[in-house]
Parts: structure tokens; sequence; C-alpha cells
């Protein structure tokens, strides 16, 4: 049983909390709030009222960083300084270069680092890349995929908040253009069209991803709608086709450009755990990183996303607000 320990108190982090009671992979070994209140108020592991308190329990195996993604560099620092194997919440970074900085520390200290792309390690993604390396679609023309959500117009909440790393694409649009980077690898152009939200960062963004094959994604996200947030591969041979919240465990069908369709039932609904079996897995391998969330390709992702939200910025006649450090 792997002992995590767990760098924030928020929604995403009782929720793999709560996963981690599903499997047998691991546990909660303690938790870390910059005040003690609110890590007891956690109710899972041993309350620490400071991240370094937590990165230097001994008790901890491995760390899972749940902060808002401004926090995530200077947090997983912190834990990857600290000799703690570390699992970062998507999106990884805030930028390109915080990534980049990340991925060289941890092959300095040879310590194990994953970003915490959940999707990645579901059971329907697997079968999707089975299919993939198999053939069975063909040439691989287009991937089409959309994350839309609504929230409430509050200023203070973290996808509204620039402090806070807000904007629709870091919290979403990173599920369609990670799913793109896994079925095509990384683009060659980059083409965007944004509209601000209330507060000034990216509230809806269109992009257009070309790839040296003559491929195409196209991906939508925004933060004011509920979008159909279906996905498909289409190939030459045959197209997959993915369901409402693709980027969750659900099934999706096969269909073939002649002959019946095939579907796949995914199973049971269930989701971070599998990426806390696939951490644990790799450090009982001695794995220093997922082969399939591979540190480069995090990496290549982030260059694409600061690709994105430059364009859309320069769109918009917007100047980012730098994130505050809290080193």
């Amino acid at each position: 049983m792997l002992k995590w320990g767990i760098i924030g108190t928020g929604a995403i982090a009782r929720a793999f909390a709560g996963e981690l009671t599903r499997t047998d992979s691991g546990s909660v070994a303690a938790v870390g709030s910059r005040s003690l209140e609110t890590a007891q108020a956690f109710g899972a592991g041993r309350p620490h009222g400071s991240y370094e308190a937590l990165v230097s329990d001994p008790e901890v195996d491995a760390v899972y960083v749940a902060t808002p993604h401004p926090f995530h560099h200077a947090n997983a620092r912190l834990a990857l300084e600290a000799g703690k194997p570390v699992l970062v919440e998507k999106a990884f970074t805030i930028n390109a270069a915080e990534a980049r900085d990340l991925v060289a520390l941890a092959r300095r200290q040879r310590l194990f680092l994953m970003e915490a792309m959940w999707t990645r390690f579901l059971p329907h993604m697997a079968e999707i890349r089975r299919v993939l390396e198999a053939g069975e679609l063909g040439e691989v023309v287009t991937v089409l995929a959309d994350h839309g959500q609504w929230f409430a117009l509050d200023p203070e909440f973290r996808l509204f908040a620039p402090e806070l790393g807000g904007g629709a694409l870091l919290d979403l649009g990173v599920y369609p253009v990670s799913f793109a980077s896994m079925v095509l690898g990384t683009p060659d152009r980059v083409v965007t069209l944004s509209t601000p939200a209330f507060t000034g960062v990216d509230g809806q963004t269109s992009i257009l991803l070309g790839y040296p094959s003559g491929a195409q994604s196209v991906i939508n996200c925004t933060s004011s709608a509920v979008s159909p947030t279906k996905a498909a591969i289409v190939g030459t041979d045959a197209r997959i086709e993915i369901g409402e919240r693709w980027y969750g465990q659900t099934g999706f069908t096969l269909h073939p450009r002649g002959g019946e369709p095939r579907p796949y039932d995914a199973g049971v609904p269930s989701g971070l755990r599998f990426e806390a079996d696939e951490v644990a897995r790799c450090l009982s391998e001695g794995l220093l990183e997922s082969p399939l969330m591979p540190l480069d390709e995090t990496v290549a992702i982030m260059e694409t996303m600061d690709a994105v939200l430059s364009a859309s910025r320069q769109a918009a006649g917007t100047t980012p607000t730098p994130p505050p450090r809290r080193d």
C-alpha cells in the first residue's frame, strides 16, 4: 500500500482521497494545508499545518499536489526537493517553462513525476490505444473533442479568477488537448479563436491543431455552457465515437467503414483511482515516469497550451496577470 500525502484540501483532493478507499494500491497517510484547522477538517490522514511539514513526513511515500494551477510548480518542487515522488494535478503547471523546470529537477533527483491526467488511465482509453496500435482505424485524419461546463459568474471562483490561473483552457481545454496529443502527438500548427470571460480570462476557446501527417484536431472548451462533451477519432478505415463525458469512464463505439458498429462497455464508473494505481505500479517497477503519460509529452502539451493562450490573448488584446508565487 502506497502511503499518500496530499497537498491541498479542495474538491479534487477530497475526490482523490475518496477514490483511494476503492483501491488496494494506496491510502491517505497525511494531508497538508496552510492552516492546521483546515487540514484537520479534511477528515483523512494525519493533518499538517504547512506543506513543508507534509513533505517532511517520513510516513509519506508519495505526494499528490491538488492546489490551484499557479501553485503546482512551487508545491511539486517542494516535494521533489524533499525526495518524494510526485503526482501533480492537471494542468501540470501554469506554463511550459515551469513544466520543464519540474521535469529537469525530477530527472536530476531520479524521482518519479507524473501529471494527474486521470483520463489517460481509464479502461476505455486503454482499449482505444489498443485499437490505434493495431491499426484498426487506418490512417487517422481527424480528432474531435469538446469540453464545456456551466459555472456561475463568481469573480472569486478559481475558473474566473486570474490570480488562481483561471480560464477555460487550463481547467477544461487541457482534456481535449491531451487527448489529441495521445492520438496524434505534437502539432506543428496552432490556430485559435477565443472569447474572454467577464474577468478577462479565456471564457471560450476553439482550437485547430495541425500535424505533419496532414491530420487535424478540432477542439472547443467553454466555461459558460454545458457542451455535448463528446469525442471522435476519425480514420480512413474506421472511426471511434466516444459518448457524453468522453473524458470520464464511459463507453465508445467503433464504426468500421464497412460492417457493423462494435460497442465497448467501460463498466462501472470510477475515475481517479486508476491514476493512483498507475503511480503505485510505476514505483513498484522502479520507473521514474509513466509510459502512459510521459514527461516529455506533458511538457509538449504545456507548450501547445502556451501557444493557444498567447494567440487568444493577442486576439483579445489582453495582458495576462502574473500568477502569485508561494515559494
